[in-house]
């Protein structure tokens, strides 16, 4: 879908196929990709995207957008594995749309682009990625293509060597125009500043053919240093949206396009609670909108208070993923300084007492760490299980940038600084013995069980 005014570059956004051996839509937008777009598209430039992803896609099977939340499965094809995974015994697909109504898209484009922007997330996906790029090639051999992204700042030298893109953002888009002045040759004369958030515009995603749900970022960055997340690494400041922006925004995209699902994309949403959450909570409450809100990136359970627990709830909070990662209290100050077993059940009591069912609540369980085996997990389900909530098991995928790096390296089976495909959580790199697809059905059957 495209937007315009005449007389600057026209920018094509492209959000590249998943290569992997599952994938599922869980409230997963581009939302980086189309904030820039926004900017774009504010400053005057024509802005086209394309969603390689799109579930809704002309071309695709009829689908529901209100049916699971928003969320649901991608059209998939087999394809090849990548080299270094023939052993595992699963199917490797291409998630997302078929390449044919790729080359369709371009077809229904008004005028070429003069700049592509791929986007990338996680690092292990950068097989679709580079396919991605490779067909931008064929259709478009003369435009120059820029990748920014997850994979392309924790992995810039792969992706300078083998991406085939034209050049490798390692930023958070700040220097966007001076790359669009670079490639195009347009001096723009302005300059974009990603943390001025109650300047920034909502994301672009009316670019999309369905809105099924919006993701919401109402911070930057997160106050914890977790060894498993590079999170501080990608954003090493925190900064906070103002109360009555996010309310505006959640307003917009309600009664302008009909949307019911929101999801946090926050990493610490309820950090700094007084200044933020609370009023921010309180708001939602007084706006009474009949809309649902999600945070599939975890809440923090140190933050759960009776208060906070009661204004989730009146609010429309419908679905709760606490980060809670591993119940090895004990022994876990290697990993995070979140939380506590008191922590844990205090929340979970709180969020119950305001109104939560025990299958609204689920608590993540970080699996296949480093040293970790099957029993460290039952054990973990099995104190989420006693305090009355869902365990859900997180598949663990080292990074670089993470302070669990280093032990991820000596303790994998596979070369993980020299490809990032081997990171895939899919096939638990860094598990012991104990880790395989038979452990990992046992224990989804205890949970269910």
């Amino acid at each position: 879908m495209t937007s315009s005014k005449s007389d600057t570059p026209h920018i094509l956004l492209v959000n590249p196929w998943i290569h992997d051996f599952a994938a599922y839509d869980f409230w997963a937008r581009p939302y980086g990709l189309l904030a820039l777009g926004a900017v774009l598209r504010q400053k005057g430039f024509k802005v086209t995207f394309i969603d390689c992803l799109d579930r809704f896609h002309p071309l695709a099977p009829a689908c529901d957008p209100h049916s699971r939340n928003g969320r649901g499965p991608y059209t998939k094809e087999a394809i090849a594995k990548p080299a270094g995974l023939e052993e595992i015994q699963r199917t490797f697909c291409r998630y997302g749309i078929k390449p044919e109504w790729l080359q369709q898209e371009f077809k229904t484009l008004s005028s070429p682009p003069d700049l592509i922007l791929v986007t990338s997330i996680m690092t292990y996906w950068y097989p679709g990625v580079f396919e991605t790029i490779r067909m931008l090639r064929d259709l478009l051999p003369q435009i120059p293509i820029v990748l920014g992204g997850i994979y392309a700042r924790l992995y810039p030298q792969h992706a300078k060597r083998a991406s085939g893109a034209d050049e490798i953002v390692t930023d958070n888009g700040q220097g966007l125009f001076q790359i669009i002045e670079d490639k195009t040759g347009y001096c723009a004369g302005i300059t974009h500043n990603p943390n001025d958030l109650d300047n920034l515009p909502y994301p672009a995603f009316d670019l999309q053919y369905r809105l099924a749900y919006i993701p919401l970022l109402t911070t930057r960055g997160c106050a914890f240093d977790c060894a498993y997340c590079a999170a501080s690494f990608l954003q090493p400041e925190m900064y906070w949206q103002s109360v009555p922006r996010v309310l505006e925004e959640v307003d917009f995209w309600h009664r302008r396009y009909g949307v019911i699902n929101f999801a946090f994309y926050d990493d610490a949403l309820l950090v700094n609670a007084k200044q933020h959450a609370i009023p921010l909570l309180e708001g939602l409450v007084r706006k009474k909108y009949p809309v649902a809100f999600h945070t599939p990136n975890a809440l923090h359970i140190r933050a759960i208070t009776q208060i906070t627990a009661e204004l989730m709830f009146a609010a429309g909070f419908q679905s709760l993923r606490l980060g809670l990662e591993t119940t090895a209290f004990d022994n876990r100050s290697s990993l995070d300084r979140k939380v506590t077993e008191s922590d844990f059940f205090k929340a979970v009591k709180h969020l119950k007492h305001a109104g939560f069912r025990s299958k609204q609540i689920g608590a993540y369980l970080l699996t296949g760490l480093p040293g970790q085996r099957a029993e460290d997990v039952k054990r973990s389900i099995d104190v989420v299980k006693a305090a009355g909530i869902t365990p859900v098991m997180a598949y663990y995928t080292p990074m670089p940038q993470t302070r669990l790096w280093p032990e991820a390296l000596a303790s994998s089976r596979y070369d993980l600084a020299a490809d990032p495909v081997f990171c895939n959580n899919a096939i638990f790199p860094c598990g012991s013995e104990d880790f395989s697809w038979k452990m990992l059905s046992d224990l989804k059957e205890y949970i269910r069980t």
